[in-house]
C-alpha cells in the first residue's frame, strides 16, 4: 500500500532521513508501521535539527516538497497565492499515486487537501483532526470549511475523519479519537493523595497567551493567599516565560512557585506520579494532552470548559471545571477541597479513565484503519 500524508508541519532532511515535529511523527510512526511506501507532501525548512524534532521510522519514504503558505501580512498572502496553483498541482499528482490518502487538519495545506480529496471519490481516507472540533466554537474561516467539508459525506467519499469528543449529530465518518503517551506496561495503581496537608500544583504547556499560565500563577496565588499550603511547578517554555518570572518574584512567590523550562517526559512522569492538581486554564485545546497524561496518573485536572474538555472531565467527576477567572475557580476547587471522599473518586476516574487509551490500544485502533483501507484497495484491485 501507497500511504500519503498530507500536512503543514515542517519538515528536515538529514543523512537521507526525514525529521519533523516530535508528537506528530511518534504518533506518524505507528501509522507507518502498516504500509509498503510511504509519501509525504509537506513544506521543508533548512533550519537545523533540535530535540523538539524526531526521524521518522520507514526505509521507503518520498518527501514532495511545497511550499509554506500563509495569510498573516499581505506580502506572505500574496506569495501564498501565488503557490496555490503549484500546490495544487502536486497534491493532485500524489493522490493519484496514492492507494490511502491522510490529511492532518486544521491548517492551510489541510484545507488544500480536503479540497483536492473531493476528486478521488473511490480512494480510502483518513484525517486527523487535531483542533476543536465542537460545532458551536468560533474558529477562523479556514478551519469551519474543513470541518464542513470532512463531515459532508456527499462531497468527501470513503472518509474517516478522527475528531476529539463525542458531539452529537455527526455524519456517520465521523470518530471519535484520542492521542496516546503511555503504554500499558506504564499504567499504576492508583496513589492516594492527602488532601488535607500541602497541595502541589503543576501546569505542563507551553507558556504563549492561549494556554493563559498567569491565571494558573494567579489561582494557586490565590489560594495561598486564603491560607491553603500551595506549590505549582510550571513545565514548559515560551515567548511568556520572562513575564511569568517578573510576577513570581514581584509577589515574592519564588519558595513555593517554580518555573523549570521544558523538560524530559521522565522528568514530568515523575512529577505528576506525585502532583494533586492539573491546572490548563487554555482560551482553546483540540486534545489537551498534558491533561490526559496527567489524568494517567490519578492527578485531578482542574481545567476550562473548552473543546472536548467537559467530555474527558465527565462533565466533573473526574475534574473541576472552572471559567477563565480567578474568583470563580477558586471558589469551585475550595468546594471539593471541603470533601475528601470526592477528590479521592475524582483521582480515581481520571486515572481509570485515561488508563484506557495507551500508545498499545492507540496502535491497535490505527492497525484496524490501515487494514481497512488495504481491503477497499484489494477489492478496487479485483
Amino acid at each position: 500500500m501507497r500511504f500519503l500524508i498530507i500536512t503543514h508541519v515542517l519538515h528536515k532532511s538529514q543523512n537521507k532521513h526525514w525529521f519533523a515535529y516530535a508528537p506528530y511523527v511518534r504518533e506518524m510512526n505507528l501509522w507507518l508501521k502498516y504500509v509498503d511506501e510511504v509519501e509525504i507532501v509537506a513544506p521543508k525548512t533548512n533550519q537545523p535539527i533540535t530535540d523538539i524534532d524526531i526521524v521518522y521510522q520507514h526505509e521507503k519514504i518520498i518527501l514532495t516538497e511545497i511550499p509554506s503558505i500563509a495569510f498573516v501580512t499581505f506580502g506572505r498572502t500574496l506569495l501564498s497565492l501565488l503557490s496555490l496553483p503549484f500546490i495544487l498541482y502536486k497534491l493532485y499528482q500524489a493522490c493519484r499515486r496514492a492507494d490511502h490518502i491522510h490529511l492532518r487538519c486544521p491548517g492551510n495545506i489541510g484545507l488544500l487537501g480536503c479540497l483536492v480529496q473531493m476528486l478521488f471519490p473511490q480512494k480510502i481516507k483518513t484525517a486527523k483532526y487535531a483542533g476543536n472540533w465542537d460545532p458551536h466554537a468560533v474558529q477562523p474561516l479556514s478551519y469551519r470549511i474543513q470541518k464542513k467539508l470532512l463531515s459532508n459525506t456527499s462531497l468527501t467519499k470513503n472518509m474517516t475523519a478522527l475528531v476529539y469528543g463525542h458531539w452529537n449529530n455527526q455524519t456517520k465518518n465521523i470518530k471519535p479519537f484520542y492521542t496516546a503517551t503511555f503504554n500499558n506496561e506504564d499504567r499504576e495503581d492508583i496513589n492516594l493523595r492527602d488532601y488535607s496537608g500541602h497541595l502541589h500544583f503543576v501546569f505542563v504547556g507551553s507558556l504563549v497567551k492561549g494556554k493563559r499560565p498567569l491565571l494558573a500563577i494567579q489561582i494557586v496565588e490565590s489560594l495561598k493567599q486564603k491560607g491553603y499550603s500551595v506549590a505549582l511547578d510550571i513545565y514548559g517554555d515560551g515567548i511568556l516565560k520572562e513575564e511569568l518570572q517578573d510576577y513570581i518574584t514581584k509577589n515574592n512567590l519564588s519558595t513555593c512557585f517554580r518555573l523549570h523550562g521544558n523538560q524530559t517526559r521522565d522528568t514530568i512522569k515523575t512529577a505528576l506520579q506525585s502532583a494533586h492538581f492539573i491546572l490548563l486554564a487554555s482560551q482553546s485545546e483540540g486534545w489537551p494532552k498534558a491533561l490526559a497524561e496527567a489524568m494517567f496518573f490519578g492527578v485531578i485536572p482542574i481545567a476550562t470548559s473548552i473543546s472536548c474538555v467537559p467530555d474527558m472531565l465527565d462533565y466533573g467527576k473526574r475534574g473541576i471545571l472552572i471559567e477563565p477567572h480567578v474568583t470563580d475557580a477558586v471558589r469551585k476547587i475550595e468546594a471539593v477541597l471541603n470533601n475528601m471522599e470526592q477528590l479521592s473518586k475524582m483521582s480515581k476516574n481520571a486515572l481509570q479513565w485515561s488508563q484506557q487509551y495507551t500508545l498499545d490500544v492507540f496502535e491497535e485502533d490505527i492497525k484496524k484503519l490501515i487494514e481497512k483501507g488495504s481491503t477497499h484497495s484489494k477489492n478496487n484491485d479485483e
